[in-house]
């Protein structure tokens, strides 16, 4: 069955957390693993879909993914500048990578940002291990923007985030 994407609800917010959680402790992303206090920001879909667009990958009725759309600024964008949006938080559950989950994500990213007016770029940080998604990444026409490469965390010198950035 075909990959539908599209926003997502309130009765998925709980869901669609741990599934973004679990992608993040699974592989390896969280230097501190389930004491990280990043997880509560994976966790917490509601409060990122009162100030952006939450969309989910849905599956056979289930949902198995979903990415933050930030359109314009506003407190869940990390590197966008003025005329760009952002991807945040891009996760597929680990029995529905391979299958286009994230691919279908990006892309209605990507749709979203070229529907905004006055968006000109959409941009997104993530980590080096995250080599999967990059392939997808530049597959869609991102590049890398190695001047924007940052630290969240300043006190933990091996955390750097890459980003990359499309021109629409």
């Amino acid at each position: 069955m075909d990959i539908v994407i599209r926003r997502a609800e309130p009765a998925e917010y709980a869901e669609l957390g741990g599934i973004t959680a679990q992608a993040y402790l699974g592989d390896g992303l969280l230097d501190f693993g389930e004491s990280d206090t990043y997880l509560v920001e994976l966790r917490d879909v509601a409060k990122r879909a009162a100030t952006a667009e939450v969309l989910v990958a849905v599956r056979d009725g289930r949902v198995v993914g979903g990415v933050t759309f930030v359109p314009s600024g506003g407190p869940m964008a990390d590197r966008a500048r003025e005329g760009e949006a952002e991807i945040r938080m891009l996760a597929v559950a680990a029995e529905a990578r391979r299958t286009g989950a994230g691919e279908a994500l990006v892309r209605a990213c990507v749709e979203r940002a070229r529907a905004t007016d006055g968006c000109v770029r959409l941009v997104l940080s993530t980590q080096s291990a995250m080599r999967g998604v990059h392939r997808i990444y530049e597959r869609l026409g991102f590049t890398r923007t190695p001047d924007r490469d940052w630290n969240p965390v300043p006190h933990l010198d091996d955390l750097v985030l890459l980003t990359y950035e499309l021109t629409l």
